[in-house]
């Protein structure tokens, strides 16, 4: 098949259609539930006030705003793709935006920008401070403000929506890459990432990666538990076709959050066997970096070590091998060239995986 009979075959997968809608009618299809902004990623995305002002005083001075994508489901309500920040932004402004438990959320109070000083303090509408409300003029600028709408059809791949999300919010979005996960979890499967969470959550993991505010933030534990999942039992062949970490980390997240056969049961027993031993043994010392001088575990949490100490030791929990002497193990790693080698910066997991995580199996491994 020639390039353009590809291009012309998947054309026709995707069905969009699009046209400019008023932001009184994203208003009205928001309040009669028609359209979905999953209130549970807004936990995912950090736009402070000053940020929320800038776009409700964009839209005041007449700049265009990014077009929306949505999604048309099978029983027509628009799931929100890109442009869930804007949305709630003003949904948050007109005093109309709720929770994931339908609960309202305080009204958006601006702050005074460049152009606009006089924003400062103003609100949406409130009878009992109308000095401080947008008059009914300035009211119905913003109503009347279009924002265009992307649609992808209900006709088009399943998949499509998933694939554009994942295009709209990967590098230069304020999301991580697994705020990113996330958020496509939630939209295909919620009850699988909020397992996913409660895995994440589990007290004996947490202790053992101690991780520090940032990376808890934006989800890295979250990240952490799923190529727990993925890669502790992962046959050996596919490390060597990896490609791009991430995008396989997704993909195969993609895979399993909609198979039906896979077992849950079994994963949260193993993921919470391997931690609770981890804990045991290591504690917050489990993915740290051993200093042989000073023979002790030293800095802050290493993605190589917990690749060969968490992987290595599900696995042979998972095979019933038995197991070596955990901390023993973990220590002397750092004196095993086979570690050393493909474990220092510059080395990406790409490369690094097919070698370490095979190395890992090894040496925790009591039969050998």
């Amino acid at each position: 098949m020639s390039l353009l009979d590809e291009v012309n075959e998947k054309r026709k997968e995707i069905r969009t259609d699009g046209y400019a809608m008023s932001i009184s009618e994203w208003a009205s299809l928001y309040e009669s539930k028609e359209i979905d902004i999953h209130p549970e990623f807004q936990r995912f995305y950090r736009w402070g006030d000053i940020q929320k002002t800038n776009l409700i005083e964009s839209i005041l001075l007449g700049i265009p705003i990014p077009p929306v994508f949505v999604s048309q489901r099978k029983d027509g309500i628009w799931d929100v793709v890109d442009g869930l920040q804007r949305l709630s932004t003003i949904y948050q402004f007109m005093g109309v935006l709720k929770d994931e438990n339908q609960n309202n959320i305080d009204p958006l109070v601006l702050t005074g920008t460049k152009y606009l000083p006089s924003l400062e303090g103003k609100k949406w509408n409130n009878p009992e401070d109308e000095d401080n409300s947008f008059s009914q003029e300035l009211r119905l600028i913003i109503k009347r403000s279009k924002i265009n709408v992307s649609i992808i059809l209900k006709e088009s791949d399943e998949t499509a929506k998933y694939d554009l999300f994942q295009r709209l919010n990967t590098g230069g979005s304020d999301l991580s890459p697994q705020e990113v996960r996330n958020c496509i979890l939630v939209m295909l499967n919620k009850d699988f990432y909020t397992w996913l969470q409660s895995l994440a959550s589990y007290d004996p993991f947490q202790e053992c990666i101690s991780l520090s505010d940032r990376p808890l933030k934006e989800s890295y534990d979250l990240e952490l538990a799923l190529r727990f999942i993925i890669f502790t039992l992962i046959e050996e062949k596919e490390l060597h076709q990896l490609g791009d970490v991430g995008i396989f980390i997704t993909e195969k997240m993609r895979a399993i959050a909609v198979d039906d056969a896979f077992d849950k049961v079994m994963w949260e027993k193993l993921f919470k066997q391997t931690f609770d031993l981890l804990q045991h043994e290591l504690s917050d010392e489990s993915f740290k970096r051993y200093s042989v001088p000073k023979k002790k575990f030293t800095g802050g949490f290493l993605l190589s070590q917990f690749e060969v100490v968490a992987y290595g030791v599900g696995y042979n929990l998972a095979n019933t091998n038995g197991m070596t002497n955990i901390t023993k193990t973990a220590a002397s790693i750092w004196s095993d060239e086979r570690y050393t080698s493909w474990s220092g910066s510059g080395i990406t997991a790409t490369r690094r995986l097919p070698r370490i995580l095979p190395f890992g199996r090894e040496v925790f491994d009591v039969r050998n």
